[in-house]
């Protein structure tokens, strides 16, 4: 196929995109269907549409391309003279919820980290659309048990028809793409059923979009090969960890929707990196946590919103690292170890002892974790210029507009802590240091 070809097919595909949201939305006002059904229609199409890309295109520029066109759309449709109209279909929800970006932003992950995979890319989105889909379905036709979550409510019904279709989808899969004994096959099958049904369980503000198909391919990328024993282990570690994030969470009032995200964000953060670089991003969790006892804030979902920070650093940095060609590790440690300095600092408020003792802590801590990483990883080492500034910036902001932090914190310090590591990598990558 031609690039002129292929763009006019992408091109195409914006269209057809258009032209579905026009007929749900026009169906929708002919058949009285509420606008939770639109948006799960427009998402079940694009999903499906999604999971054929592949195929469709030779290349794979025009996928991304096709991928930025469709944000732009996105961004298009949330303007006012769009969105009681066309854009009704995908916003006419009331509560907040960034869904429709974060499956653009998910589809184009996870077509560039699977790499021409089948499984990597299929399973996730197939679980993305189909079961969550089942879930909403069921969920609002024959909800009878509801449980809580924090902006509104779920049903136990629809979680149960979640966790069906998931399981099927992964037993197909897994027996379609892969020639694992029937042992693991099933033992994986339960694992990614599982997570993804804690994942889509907890989900607000739309993030399941992100955190379930990245969290199923990150999570099949790395234990594809293990042994049962060691999937059983870790199925055991998991359970033992939810357990206990729970218990704890309650103790320091967090609800249990938070604890149980808190653990999903961690194990998140374990598939992408070894365990020693997951020790930054649950100082993070626990930063937040103190800062949100000693200076709460008018943040609605501060609790909530560290993790998806977490995850969104996480897989960012990990995409650009693959990307590039140059490990970004090192880099996600500078971007957690600001995030935890900026939370502590609120936390403190303003002691500046305790704030300057803090800050040698984690500059040490990042170091040490620096000196248990392979040598590829740290290949652009010695970054202790660049931690000291970010740590002092990140530091001395909140202390001189401490009111800025009163709303969207964790937002605001993690824009603040990925400056620096961001700004040192390109400067290394461009100047040719790899």
């Amino acid at each position: 196929m031609s690039v002129v070809a292929q763009i006019v097919l992408a091109l195409a595909s914006v269209a057809v995109l258009l032209g579905l949201m026009a007929v749900v939305r026009r169906g929708a006002r002919a058949m009285g269907l509420g606008a939770e059904v639109q948006r799960k229609l427009v998402h079940v199409g694009t999903g499906l549409y999604a999971l054929v890309l592949p195929w469709i295109f030779p290349d794979r520029w025009p996928v991304y391309m096709l991928i930025g066109l469709t944000l732009l759309v996105m961004v298009a449709l949330r303007l006012p003279r769009f969105a009681k109209g066309i854009g009704g279909a995908l916003h006419g929800v009331e509560r907040s919820s960034y869904g429709d970006f974060l499956l653009a932003v998910s589809v184009g992950l996870c077509f560039f980290l699977a790499d021409g995979q089948a499984l990597l890319y299929v399973l996730p989105l197939a679980v993305l659309t189909l079961a969550d889909a089942a879930a909403a379905l069921v969920g609002t036709r024959y909800a009878t048990r509801l449980y809580n979550v924090e902006d509104g409510h779920k049903s136990l019904e629809g979680t149960a028809a979640f966790f069906a279709v998931t399981l099927v989808l992964s037993i197909l899969c897994l027996v379609g793409f892969t020639d694992l004994p029937v042992a693991n096959v099933l033992a994986l099958a339960l694992m990614v059923t599982g997570f993804g049904t804690l994942v889509e369980a907890q989900s607000w503000r739309g993030f399941d979009n992100l955190f379930l198909p990245l969290g199923l391919l990150l999570f099949l990328s790395v234990h594809l090969e293990s042994s049962l024993l060691e999937l059983i282990v870790l199925a055991v570690i998991f359970l033992i960890a939810l357990l206990g994030f729970h218990a704890v969470g309650a103790r320091v009032g967090l609800s249990g929707h938070a604890s149980r995200v808190y653990v999903v964000a961690m194990f998140l953060v374990l598939a992408v990196t070894a365990p020693q670089n997951a020790v930054l991003p649950a100082l993070v969790l626990c930063a937040h946590v103190w800062a949100r006892v000693q200076a709460p804030g008018r943040d609605t979902y501060g609790d909530l919103d560290v993790a998806a920070a977490l995850a969104l650093i996480s897989f960012g940095w990990l995409a650009v690292g693959n990307a590039v060609g140059a490990s970004a590790i090192g880099f996600y440690g500078l971007t957690a170890m600001g995030l935890c300095m900026g939370l502590s600092v609120i936390a403190l408020r303003g002691y500046v002892p305790w704030i300057i003792l803090i800050s040698l802590g984690l500059f040490a801590l990042r170091e040490a974790v620096v000196m248990l990483n392979p040598a590829l990883s740290n290949w652009a080492e010695p970054l202790g210029v660049v931690a000291g500034v970010s740590l002092v910036f990140i530091a001395g902001l909140p202390l001189i507009l401490p009111g800025m932090f009163a709303r969207d914190r964790v937002m605001k310090m993690t824009a603040m802590s990925l400056v620096f590591p961001v700004i040192s990598y390109v400067y290394m990558v461009l100047g040719g240091a790899v």
